[in-house]
Protein backbone atom coordinates (compact mmCIF):
# COMPACT_ATOMS: atom_id res chain seq x y z
CA UNK A 1 0.00 0.00 0.00
CA UNK A 2 1.32 3.31 -1.19
CA UNK A 3 1.27 5.89 1.97
CA UNK A 4 -0.70 9.22 1.22
CA UNK A 5 2.71 11.05 1.74
CA UNK A 6 4.25 9.38 -1.31
CA UNK A 7 1.22 9.60 -3.73
CA UNK A 8 1.23 13.80 -2.91
CA UNK A 9 5.18 13.34 -3.79
CA UNK A 10 4.09 11.21 -6.80
CA UNK A 11 1.52 13.33 -8.38
CA UNK A 12 3.36 16.28 -7.77
CA UNK A 13 6.43 15.13 -9.71
CA UNK A 14 3.69 13.69 -12.39
CA UNK A 15 2.51 17.13 -12.52
CA UNK A 16 6.01 18.75 -12.98
CA UNK A 17 7.37 16.24 -15.35
CA UNK A 18 4.32 16.09 -17.55
CA UNK A 19 4.15 19.50 -18.59
CA UNK A 20 7.90 19.46 -19.28
CA UNK A 21 6.88 16.37 -21.32
CA UNK A 22 4.29 18.02 -23.27
CA UNK A 23 5.99 21.27 -23.73
CA UNK A 24 9.33 20.24 -24.42
CA UNK A 25 10.15 17.00 -24.76
CA UNK A 26 7.67 14.88 -26.48
CA UNK A 27 8.37 15.98 -30.18
CA UNK A 28 12.61 15.58 -29.45
CA UNK A 29 11.75 12.50 -28.02
CA UNK A 30 10.22 11.01 -30.91
CA UNK A 31 12.26 11.85 -33.09
CA UNK A 32 15.42 11.35 -31.93
CA UNK A 33 14.12 7.38 -30.56
CA UNK A 34 12.88 6.16 -33.44
CA UNK A 35 11.84 1.93 -34.21
CA UNK A 36 14.90 -0.66 -34.38
CA UNK A 37 14.69 -0.94 -37.82
CA UNK A 38 12.44 -3.56 -39.72
CA UNK A 39 10.63 -6.22 -38.78
CA UNK A 40 9.02 -9.34 -40.62
CA UNK A 41 5.17 -9.15 -41.48
CA UNK A 42 3.82 -11.49 -44.24
CA UNK A 43 4.74 -13.23 -47.49
CA UNK A 44 3.41 -12.98 -50.79
CA UNK A 45 4.08 -14.10 -54.16
CA UNK A 46 6.77 -13.10 -55.89
CA UNK A 47 6.51 -10.56 -58.63
CA UNK A 48 8.68 -8.92 -61.23
CA UNK A 49 10.79 -6.34 -60.01
CA UNK A 50 11.27 -7.95 -56.06
CA UNK A 51 14.88 -8.47 -54.65
CA UNK A 52 15.66 -12.45 -54.90
CA UNK A 53 17.45 -11.81 -51.40
CA UNK A 54 13.59 -11.67 -49.60
CA UNK A 55 12.65 -14.52 -50.94
CA UNK A 56 11.35 -17.51 -48.94
CA UNK A 57 12.77 -20.35 -49.66
CA UNK A 58 10.82 -21.99 -47.34
CA UNK A 59 7.63 -21.16 -48.13
CA UNK A 60 8.81 -21.04 -51.97
CA UNK A 61 9.04 -25.11 -51.48
CA UNK A 62 5.76 -25.58 -49.91
CA UNK A 63 3.72 -24.13 -52.39
CA UNK A 64 6.02 -24.77 -56.03
CA UNK A 65 6.13 -21.14 -56.69
CA UNK A 66 8.47 -17.96 -55.53
CA UNK A 67 7.15 -16.13 -52.42
CA UNK A 68 8.64 -13.04 -50.64
CA UNK A 69 8.92 -11.87 -47.33
CA UNK A 70 7.21 -8.81 -46.19
CA UNK A 71 9.12 -5.69 -43.90
CA UNK A 72 7.61 -2.91 -41.95
CA UNK A 73 8.91 -0.69 -40.00
CA UNK A 74 8.93 -1.30 -36.40
CA UNK A 75 7.91 1.54 -34.64
CA UNK A 76 7.85 0.30 -30.88
CA UNK A 77 10.48 1.05 -28.10
CA UNK A 78 11.42 -0.22 -25.06
CA UNK A 79 12.98 1.63 -22.86
CA UNK A 80 14.89 0.81 -19.21
CA UNK A 81 15.68 3.54 -16.66
CA UNK A 82 18.75 1.86 -14.81
CA UNK A 83 19.21 4.16 -11.22
CA UNK A 84 21.53 4.19 -9.12
CA UNK A 85 20.41 4.33 -5.60
CA UNK A 86 23.47 3.98 -3.55
CA UNK A 87 24.02 6.10 -0.26
CA UNK A 88 26.53 8.58 -2.48
CA UNK A 89 22.96 9.35 -4.41
CA UNK A 90 21.72 10.84 -1.59
CA UNK A 91 24.09 13.84 -1.50
CA UNK A 92 23.26 17.70 -2.87
CA UNK A 93 25.01 20.92 -1.68
CA UNK A 94 22.70 23.16 -3.87
CA UNK A 95 19.24 22.94 -5.48
CA UNK A 96 18.70 19.34 -4.65
CA UNK A 97 20.17 15.57 -4.24
CA UNK A 98 21.52 13.57 -6.98
CA UNK A 99 18.77 11.21 -6.29
CA UNK A 100 15.86 13.36 -6.12
CA UNK A 101 17.39 14.53 -9.66
CA UNK A 102 17.54 11.10 -10.84
CA UNK A 103 13.75 10.58 -10.15
CA UNK A 104 13.11 13.53 -11.98
CA UNK A 105 15.14 13.01 -14.70
CA UNK A 106 13.94 9.13 -15.12
CA UNK A 107 10.51 10.53 -14.55
CA UNK A 108 10.44 12.82 -17.91
CA UNK A 109 12.14 9.90 -19.94
CA UNK A 110 9.44 7.68 -18.82
CA UNK A 111 6.70 10.16 -19.79
CA UNK A 112 7.88 10.73 -23.16
CA UNK A 113 8.45 6.82 -23.70
CA UNK A 114 4.16 6.58 -22.74
CA UNK A 115 3.80 9.63 -24.83
CA UNK A 116 5.81 7.99 -27.79
CA UNK A 117 3.64 4.44 -26.96
CA UNK A 118 7.03 2.54 -25.88
CA UNK A 119 7.62 0.26 -23.37
CA UNK A 120 9.51 1.44 -20.17
CA UNK A 121 10.87 -0.50 -17.70
CA UNK A 122 12.81 0.42 -14.08
CA UNK A 123 15.98 -0.88 -12.67
CA UNK A 124 16.96 0.28 -9.41
CA UNK A 125 20.21 -1.17 -8.23
CA UNK A 126 22.89 -0.33 -5.42
CA UNK A 127 25.40 -3.71 -5.09
CA UNK A 128 22.63 -5.99 -5.47
CA UNK A 129 19.44 -5.29 -7.51
CA UNK A 130 16.80 -3.41 -5.27
CA UNK A 131 14.05 -3.33 -7.48
CA UNK A 132 13.09 -4.73 -11.33
CA UNK A 133 10.44 -3.74 -13.37
CA UNK A 134 9.27 -5.23 -16.89
CA UNK A 135 8.37 -2.95 -19.58
CA UNK A 136 5.26 -2.02 -19.84
CA UNK A 137 2.96 -0.06 -21.88
CA UNK A 138 0.38 2.31 -19.86
CA UNK A 139 -0.20 5.46 -17.79
CA UNK A 140 -0.28 3.39 -14.61
CA UNK A 141 2.87 1.58 -15.49
CA UNK A 142 4.39 5.16 -15.57
CA UNK A 143 2.86 6.38 -12.24
CA UNK A 144 4.34 3.02 -10.44
CA UNK A 145 7.62 3.28 -11.68
CA UNK A 146 7.62 7.40 -10.22
CA UNK A 147 6.13 5.83 -7.64
CA UNK A 148 9.16 3.28 -7.15
CA UNK A 149 11.71 5.58 -7.98
CA UNK A 150 9.81 8.28 -5.09
CA UNK A 151 9.46 6.27 -2.23
CA UNK A 152 12.88 3.53 -2.70
CA UNK A 153 14.34 2.86 0.50
CA UNK A 154 17.79 0.41 -0.33
CA UNK A 155 18.54 -2.25 1.79
CA UNK A 156 22.30 -1.56 0.58
CA UNK A 157 24.59 1.34 0.37
CA UNK A 158 27.39 0.37 -2.40
CA UNK A 159 27.72 0.53 -6.09
CA UNK A 160 27.87 -2.09 -8.20
CA UNK A 161 27.35 -0.71 -11.83
CA UNK A 162 28.54 -4.08 -13.36
CA UNK A 163 26.12 -6.46 -11.64
CA UNK A 164 23.53 -4.12 -12.76
CA UNK A 165 24.38 -4.44 -16.31
CA UNK A 166 25.00 -7.72 -16.25
CA UNK A 167 21.52 -8.71 -14.80
CA UNK A 168 20.15 -6.31 -18.25
CA UNK A 169 22.06 -8.54 -20.32
CA UNK A 170 20.54 -11.76 -18.53
CA UNK A 171 16.41 -10.26 -18.55
CA UNK A 172 16.55 -8.40 -21.71
CA UNK A 173 16.42 -10.11 -25.11
CA UNK A 174 14.75 -7.61 -27.58
CA UNK A 175 17.30 -4.58 -28.21
CA UNK A 176 16.62 -1.32 -25.87
CA UNK A 177 17.24 2.03 -25.57
CA UNK A 178 18.70 1.67 -21.45
CA UNK A 179 19.16 5.25 -19.43
CA UNK A 180 21.88 4.59 -16.85
CA UNK A 181 21.39 7.37 -14.56
CA UNK A 182 24.20 7.38 -11.38
CA UNK A 183 27.19 9.09 -10.58
CA UNK A 184 29.46 6.52 -11.97
CA UNK A 185 32.00 6.75 -8.76
CA UNK A 186 32.29 2.76 -9.18
CA UNK A 187 35.60 1.11 -10.18
CA UNK A 188 35.48 -1.82 -12.72
CA UNK A 189 32.04 -1.55 -14.77
CA UNK A 190 33.59 -0.35 -18.26
CA UNK A 191 34.07 -3.59 -19.50
CA UNK A 192 30.18 -4.33 -18.97
CA UNK A 193 28.96 -0.92 -20.19
CA UNK A 194 30.79 -1.40 -23.33
CA UNK A 195 29.47 -5.29 -24.17
CA UNK A 196 26.13 -4.48 -22.99
CA UNK A 197 26.62 -1.25 -25.54
CA UNK A 198 27.38 -3.37 -28.13
CA UNK A 199 23.40 -5.46 -28.17
CA UNK A 200 21.55 -2.01 -26.59
CA UNK A 201 21.78 1.41 -26.98
CA UNK A 202 23.09 2.83 -23.79
CA UNK A 203 22.98 6.39 -22.74
CA UNK A 204 25.16 7.36 -19.58
CA UNK A 205 23.79 10.61 -17.25
CA UNK A 206 26.01 11.35 -15.17
CA UNK A 207 24.90 12.99 -11.92
CA UNK A 208 27.42 15.37 -10.23
CA UNK A 209 27.48 18.01 -7.43
CA UNK A 210 30.32 20.81 -7.76
CA UNK A 211 30.95 20.42 -4.41
CA UNK A 212 32.18 17.12 -4.73
CA UNK A 213 35.65 18.01 -6.57
CA UNK A 214 36.27 21.58 -5.00
CA UNK A 215 37.20 21.88 -1.64
CA UNK A 216 37.33 24.83 0.56
CA UNK A 217 39.52 25.45 3.43
CA UNK A 218 38.04 24.30 6.42
CA UNK A 219 40.58 23.45 8.20
CA UNK A 220 41.38 19.49 9.48
CA UNK A 221 38.58 17.08 8.48
CA UNK A 222 37.36 13.80 8.56
CA UNK A 223 35.62 12.39 5.28
CA UNK A 224 33.71 9.56 4.84
CA UNK A 225 33.27 7.02 2.31
CA UNK A 226 29.45 6.87 2.86
CA UNK A 227 28.99 3.76 0.65
CA UNK A 228 32.83 1.88 1.97
CA UNK A 229 32.30 3.22 5.71
CA UNK A 230 36.21 3.93 5.02
CA UNK A 231 37.36 7.06 6.92
CA UNK A 232 40.16 9.57 6.30
CA UNK A 233 41.57 12.57 7.75
CA UNK A 234 42.31 15.97 4.99
CA UNK A 235 43.96 18.96 6.23
CA UNK A 236 41.93 21.41 3.96
CA UNK A 237 44.37 24.49 5.11
CA UNK A 238 46.89 23.00 2.60
CA UNK A 239 46.68 24.26 -0.54
CA UNK A 240 48.69 21.10 -1.89
CA UNK A 241 46.22 18.63 -0.44
CA UNK A 242 43.41 20.25 -2.05
CA UNK A 243 45.27 20.53 -5.15
CA UNK A 244 45.61 16.64 -4.47
CA UNK A 245 42.11 15.56 -3.72
CA UNK A 246 40.58 17.81 -6.76
CA UNK A 247 43.33 16.76 -9.01
CA UNK A 248 42.48 12.78 -8.74
CA UNK A 249 38.63 13.39 -8.92
CA UNK A 250 38.87 15.46 -11.48
CA UNK A 251 41.25 13.28 -13.41
CA UNK A 252 38.64 10.26 -12.74
CA UNK A 253 35.89 12.33 -13.84
CA UNK A 254 38.31 13.08 -17.11
CA UNK A 255 39.05 9.38 -17.60
CA UNK A 256 35.34 7.98 -17.85
CA UNK A 257 34.26 10.90 -19.85
CA UNK A 258 37.37 10.21 -22.47
CA UNK A 259 36.50 6.09 -22.73
CA UNK A 260 32.82 7.09 -22.78
CA UNK A 261 33.91 9.13 -26.25
CA UNK A 262 36.62 6.86 -27.14
CA UNK A 263 34.08 3.95 -27.47
CA UNK A 264 30.84 5.94 -28.74
CA UNK A 265 29.18 5.79 -25.43
CA UNK A 266 26.29 8.60 -25.51
CA UNK A 267 26.89 10.51 -21.95
CA UNK A 268 25.39 13.56 -20.59
CA UNK A 269 26.64 15.17 -17.43
CA UNK A 270 23.86 16.77 -15.41
CA UNK A 271 24.97 18.62 -12.17
CA UNK A 272 22.85 19.63 -9.34
CA UNK A 273 23.19 22.83 -9.27
CA UNK A 274 21.26 23.32 -12.45
CA UNK A 275 18.41 22.45 -14.48
CA UNK A 276 18.73 19.51 -16.49
CA UNK A 277 16.22 20.37 -19.20
CA UNK A 278 19.17 22.21 -21.63
CA UNK A 279 21.65 19.14 -21.30
CA UNK A 280 18.82 16.55 -22.19
CA UNK A 281 17.59 18.88 -24.97
CA UNK A 282 20.39 19.43 -26.46
CA UNK A 283 21.50 16.24 -26.43
CA UNK A 284 17.91 14.89 -27.84
CA UNK A 285 18.98 17.26 -30.26
CA UNK A 286 22.23 16.17 -31.34
CA UNK A 287 21.28 12.83 -31.40
CA UNK A 288 18.45 13.71 -33.96
CA UNK A 289 21.18 15.44 -36.41
CA UNK A 290 23.04 11.92 -36.44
Amino acid sequence: MISTEVLKKVKKIEIKTRHLVNNLFGGKYQSAFKGQGMIFSEVREYQPGDEIRLIDWNVTAKNNFPYVKIFEEERELSVFLVVDASLSESYGSKLKLKSELGAEIASVLGLSALKNNDKVGLLIFTNIIETFLPPKKGASHILRIISELIKKKPSQKGTDISNALNYILKVINRKSVIFLISDFIDNNFEKSLKILNKKHDVICIKLFDESENNLNDIGLVKLHDSESDEEFWLDTSSQLARNQFQKLRNEKNIEFLNYCKKNNFDIIPISTSSDFVKPIINYLNNRDKK
